[in-house]
């Protein structure tokens, strides 16, 4: 059968594939629940004909506020499968945007995985005229649960009406609205349709080199598109799919496990490779050498034998030594990582490719569902460095000013409620502005230079794109976040955020005790030592965009302390207020 509408994959899977216990699994407990693909439909269904006893419309609003787990899944299925339009909302965000989503979008209902949830949305509730119920995953008094949702529809099984509503969706419909956390203003609510996003898991289903024997483990939110589309892709393609228990218990899990394939940012590779670090310096004697003669020989890893026979003679003796270990680490397969949502530092790529853990970099934004290029492993299909080649189907071109322009399938139907901002994003012939810039390679990749709207101009009327310059920057081990700044300045300056995990490691080996994080980062020798970084790669860059004046902070950054978004960008204008004193003293 043809897979047309996102539900469609359910029914393709069941008739294509041989029944297995864990089509999808998460876990409970301390055990791995599993379902197979029947027991999955018939929740699913039961789930709809609930729905349909409750009065839901085609178009109505319902929105889904969960880590990942099993019964997101369930309840994605059944919105779609009644016509109803899924919300899925990070479980992350503030206060305020949740407010302003729910109300924005009219959710009806809304389903949350327990407590911890339900508090952070519960006292604005009756600020939200559209919501007619709340059902969360664990038990909850105050509110109903999802098995009596379940229990709902078997008791009312209308068939013939859920055939009737099936039937009626079409392939342009839309299937989901995703707000981007964006990092000004309120969020965007991105309309997608079923199109949209199984153009691109189609289009991207020829890069994983597996059958329906694989498993995925998946970590990263579900309600981002990325790791949805990934989601449906699995399925489509047979994969089992085991939802991780949170990022803190993700190498466990893969233990456990042990999968083929796992979709990631970035951020996971760094805490990886830190970790690997600290590793080998623990090691005494000819350990320890054997160690980092493998790390530093993976760091200067090239594809198709290109650093030569005896480099390659080299890496099959530390492969059975060393490597072997850090693929057991994580599952111990020739496992491959996709990964997105942020630039990945080059050795990153190099070192765990080397190693046997293919890393594809890829490309793409909400508005595009979301993969618009990847690299992959068909002959010249990766690139250091690069985002890859253009999808099938996917048309991308590169405007005047350098930014990337993109036509195709994967291209949303525009904004909820603003025609206006969709306007400005998606022109008269049909093509998207990106907003970021970048160039074709020679070779056929697409190459990610910066973000349109991040340029500032120093008072000398010169333009600088701190995107790549603080990409350099963090491929120094040392640097876990930097803000590059200057807008109107005589010079750039940035904001540097050390990678403690690595510091107090580099600490251990230098003898030097560590105390706190706000003590450390005075400490002269430790300032010394982040003034050569800086040196270092400020020999790369042109004069006007070295970074001339720099202050270290005591914290990290993240979703939570607010100057990153939900999928790890920077919030520049947040950072910008929180420490506008601290970057003033930059250009004093």
């Amino acid at each position: 059968m043809e897979v047309t509408r996102i539900f469609d994959i359910l029914p393709y899977h069941e008739s294509k594939f041989k029944p297995k216990d864990d089509v999808i699994a998460s876990k409970e407990n301390g055990a791995w629940v599993k379902y197979s693909i029947r027991q999955y439909r018939e929740i699913v269904d039961n789930i709809s004909y609930g729905f349909l006893a409750l009065g839901i419309q085609p178009g109505d609003k319902i929105a889904q506020i969960s880590p990942n787990r099993s019964e997101w899944n369930f309840v994605d299925m059944a919105v779609l499968q009644v016509g109803a339009i899924h919300v899925p909302i990070y479980p992350t965000i503030s206060e305020s945007d949740y407010n302003y989503i729910l109300n924005h979008a009219e959710v009806k209902y809304v389903f949350v995985s327990g407590i911890e949830l339900l508090r952070k949305i519960q006292h604005i509730l009756p600020e939200i005229p559209h919501i007619q119920g709340v059902f969360t995953y664990k038990d909850h008094h105050e509110f109903k649960h999802l098995n009596e949702l379940i229990e709902l529809g078997k008791q009312n099984p209308d068939k013939e009406l859920l055939e009737q509503r099936k039937r009626a969706i079409q392939p342009d419909d839309v299937a989901t609205i995703i707000y981007t956390s964006g990092t000004t203003g309120n969020p965007k609510g991105v309309m997608l349709t079923h199109t949209n996003i199984l153009s691109n898991a189609k289009a991207a289903s020829y890069i994983p080199p597996f059958g329906e024997e694989a498993k995925a483990v998946s970590y990263l939110p579900l309600c981002h598109v990325y790791e949805r589309m990934l989601n449906y892709l699995y399925q489509y393609l047979g994969f089992s799919i085991y939802y991780a228990e949170n990022i803190g218990t993700i190498t466990d899990n893969m233990k456990e496990v042990k999968p083929d394939i796992l979709s990631t940012v970035p951020r996971l590779l760094e805490k990886i490779y830190d970790k690997l670090f600290a590793t080998g310096h623990k090691l005494t004697g000819v350990k320890r050498y054997i160690f980092f003669w493998a790390f530093h020989l993976a760091l200067r890893y090239e594809l198709k034998g290109a650093n030569g026979w005896f480099y390659e003679l080299k890496r099959k003796l530390y492969d059975r030594l060393v490597y072997v270990k850090w693929r057991e680490a994580l599952g111990g397969k020739h496992l491959l990582v996709v990964s997105g949502g942020a630039a990945l530092q080059p050795r990153l790529a190099r070192m765990f490719t080397c190693a046997g853990i293919n890393v594809l970099e890829g490309y793409g934004l909400t508005e595009t569902s979301p993969v618009i290029a990847v690299n992959d492993l068909t002959e010249n299909g990766m690139k250091f460095g690069t985002v890859g080649k253009v999808l099938k189907e996917v048309q991308v071109k590169i405007a005047d000013d350098g930014e990337i322009l993109c036509k195709g399938p994967n291209v949303m139907v525009g904004y909820f409620k603003e025609p206006e901002m969709t306007q400005n994003a998606i022109d008269e012939d049909g093509w998207f502005h990106t907003g970021d810039l970048g160039r074709i390679e020679p070779e056929g990749h697409l190459k990610i230079t910066g973000r349109k709207k991040e340029l500032f101009k120093t008072s000398f009327g010169k333009y600088i794109s701190p995107q790549p310059i603080e990409d350099l920057f963090k491929e120094s081990l040392f640097i876990d976040q930097i803000i590059v700044v200057g807008e109107h300045q005589k010079f750039a300056g940035a904001l540097i955020v050390p990678d403690f995990t690595f510091l107090k490691a580099w600490c251990g080996v230098k003898e030097i005790p560590y105390t706190t994080n706000e003590e450390m980062i005075r400490l002269p020798r430790i300032l010394e030592r982040f003034k050569k970084e800086v040196k270092k790669y400020n020999a790369s860059l042109g004069e006007t965009e070295k970074i001339k004046s720099w202050e270290l902070l005591d914290s990290e950054w993240t979703p939570d302390s607010g100057e990153l978004t939900p999928t790890l960008k920077l919030r520049r204008n947040y950072i910008s207020k929180k420490y506008e004193s601290l970057i003033i003293k930059l250009f004093k």
